[in-house]
């Protein structure tokens, strides 16, 4: 529950959640690994690699840069 944030506007929301269902599931195309993450409604980042491993670390770092940016824009002003 630690982890759990307040909006501005009163909210519960959970960061991780958010930031996780953001992100695509990785999915085989050719000889690449491909996801997407959903920055915001205008941007969409899509990522490719040749090997899965790289491509599930790489979507567990972007998924984690994600969720320290919401926890940035959902704190109270002060």
């Amino acid at each position: 529950m630690a982890n759990i944030t307040e909006t501005k506007f009163g909210t519960l929301v959970s960061p991780n959640k958010i930031a996780s269902g953001s992100a695509s599931s990785i999915k085989k195309n050719g000889a690449f690994y491909n996801f997407s993450i959903r920055i915001s409604n205008d941007d969409i980042r899509e990522y490719s690699f040749t090997n899965l491993g790289r491509a599930e670390y790489m979507r567990r770092i972007m998924i984690g840069h994600l969720e320290e940016k919401i926890k940035k824009e959902i704190k109270k002003p002060k």
